[in-house]
């Protein structure tokens, strides 16, 4: 690290757990943040001001009036831009020093194909069964740590899912694909609007705690946040041999 960096990560520097050989890991880490919407909004950022070297922004759509209650990201002056081109001024502005790149166009298969072998880490922060089962795929086939979360309503969930660890569960082991979930929207149910902040913010914390190697992330575990109680649940989970995604027969 240079003088600039030293100084601008100094408050990290002075945590054991990360000092100068963790802060240059994160310098070094390549994140896949696949949403740039309300937990978009909150991680990508954190992941921007904590210095994580290199970040790709996934996201086709363009920002509302209706996404500024909660997507703070973006601006009023940037309705109608699209959303990654939004981030990506935003996130430039919070950190000059790393490089954002930005793909404007929904995950697919082939696209998460290209990208999964040079990343060190995905962010789930979408917004529908399908999408996230999607991801969870091609991390699964690809190695790479997930960090995923969801948040409608008061009610968001967050989890940790390494195809690096064996004992590590997929999202299809607690989710099943053949399973159909009725589509929920925010636009439909609502969203109260620091949820997304809590649930993407955590997000970005089990991104960094897991680049840098330190503690114990939400691997099979789960988080469920109510902010209608301010209560926090867990439940453990464990690994689906049958599942038909990482079970044994794949």
């Amino acid at each position: 690290m240079n003088d600039e960096q030293l100084l601008r990560y100094s408050r990290h520097l002075l945590l054991e757990e990360i000092d100068v050989s963790g802060q240059e890991k994160l310098l070094n880490s390549h994140a896949l943040v696949i949403g740039a919407g309300g937990l978009g909004s909150a991680a990508a950022p954190y992941l921007s001001a904590a210095g994580l070297g290199h970040i790709t922004l996934i996201d086709h759509d363009q920002v509302e009036i209706t996404n500024l209650q909660r997507q703070i990201m973006h601006a009023e002056a940037r309705v109608n831009q699209s959303k990654v081109a939004s981030g990506k001024q935003f996130l430039l502005g919070l950190n000059s020093g790393i490089r954002i790149e930005t793909i404007e166009a929904k995950a697919t298969s082939s696209l998460l194909d290209e990208l999964l072998p040079i990343v060190d880490i995905v962010l789930d922060c979408t917004d529908n069964f399908s999408t996230r089962h999607l991801i969870n795929a091609s991390c699964v086939k690809h190695e790479v740590p997930l960090v995923s979360g969801s948040a409608l309503r008061f009610d968001g969930q967050i989890t940790v899912f390494d195809p690096r660890n064996t004992a590590s569960p997929c999202y299809a082991c607690i989710f099943s694909p053949d399973e159909h979930f009725e589509e929920v929207s925010c636009s439909s149910m609502g969203i109260f609007s620091p949820l997304v902040g809590i649930i993407g913010a955590m997000q970005a914390a089990q991104a960094i705690q897991v680049l840098v190697g330190f503690g114990e992330s939400l691997v099979g575990r789960m988080l469920l946040w109510n902010a209608r109680t301010t209560q926090i649940d867990e439940f453990k989970m464990s690994r689906n041999p049958e599942c038909s995604v990482c079970g044994k027969p794949h």
